[in-house]
């Protein structure tokens, strides 16, 4: 799945969201789930599990522009 996004978490949230409109990523995804997320340039990978995810969504965000972000991946998620 490609995705546009300024960061990994970002990246993970909107592609968690895109295949739970799809309607099988909730059956497979639980929090010990490994997300990998490549960075095509400079060619990058990262990997997470969903409850690091979910952590960073419920930590307190550094600037206004990560709170909004945060709200938004939220949302489009509706709770993981």
């Amino acid at each position: 799945m490609a995705v546009a996004a300024s960061s990994m978490y970002e990246a993970a949230a909107l592609a968690l969201a895109e295949f739970k409109k799809c309607g099988f990523a909730m059956a497979m995804a639980g929090p010990g789930t490994r997300l990998t997320v490549a960075v095509e340039t400079p060619s990058t990978t990262h990997e997470l599990t969903v409850s690091r995810l979910q952590a960073w969504l419920d930590s307190s965000a550094k600037t206004p522009r990560e709170q909004a972000v945060k709200v938004r991946l939220r949302q489009s998620l509706g709770g993981i």
